[in-house]
């Protein structure tokens, strides 16, 4: 966890998914996740706009990809899926937290992306389900 002396990132922090939500919408653990069909114990974001991007492009809803500008409103821990696990350190610089996020702002628009790079990711994260790896620490 974090505290004022150790702050881990300073953001800006962004969350991409499907969702429709508006400024001053709180973003709640405990929600249904964007990946899997439970609900997570973690709201996740990143500091990085590639990975906001994922988030929006991998998230399971047929609904408009969206990527919010959120304020975390407590603490906050690297997000253990890919912090060391994959990455060594943090360099997607991606989050979680058992306290909400603010939505502070949409973006209105980011380049997507390509269709074979989603595609590809789509079929990596399907082969991880169906060898029983798509676990997400949470």
């Amino acid at each position: 966890m974090n505290d004022k002396k150790d702050v881990l990132d300073h953001g800006p922090f962004f969350h991409g998914t499907k969702a429709e939500l508006k400024i001053g919408d709180l973003l709640e653990p405990l929600h249904l996740s964007n990946y899997q069909d439970k609900k997570s114990n973690y709201i996740y974001f990143t500091a990085t706009l590639n990975a906001a991007k994922w988030g929006a492009e991998l998230a399971t809803s047929k609904s408009k990809e969206r990527i919010y500008v959120v304020e975390p409103l407590g603490d906050f821990e690297n997000d253990p899926n890919l912090t060391d696990k994959k990455f060594p350190g943090n360099p997607t610089r991606s989050f979680r937290s058992k306290s909400p996020l603010k939505i502070v702002a949409e973006l209105s628009s980011w380049e997507r992306h390509s269709d074979e790079e989603i595609n590809q990711m789509l079929t990596a994260l399907k082969n991880l389900r169906e060898q029983g790896k798509a676990v997400i620490d949470d």
